[in-house]
């Protein structure tokens, strides 16, 4: 479930940032580099959250 939801979010935000920013630039609207942009930026979050750990760090 945290893998669609991951993807979910990072769509929505990577697809309102790629609006907003073609908006600004007088670009037209690219649906698929929003996509494409949002499965890289899911990978991503998916990568960190598998490196760091879950419980409390020790002190050395």
């Amino acid at each position: 479930m945290k893998y669609i939801m991951a993807f979910v979010w990072s769509f929505l935000l990577v697809t309102m940032v790629n609006y907003v920013a073609g908006s600004i630039a007088g670009m037209a609207f690219d649906f698929r580099a929003g996509l494409v942009a949002s499965i890289v930026l899911a990978v991503i979050i998916l990568c960190i959250t598998a490196v760091t750990p879950d419980g409390e760090v020790a002190d050395y």
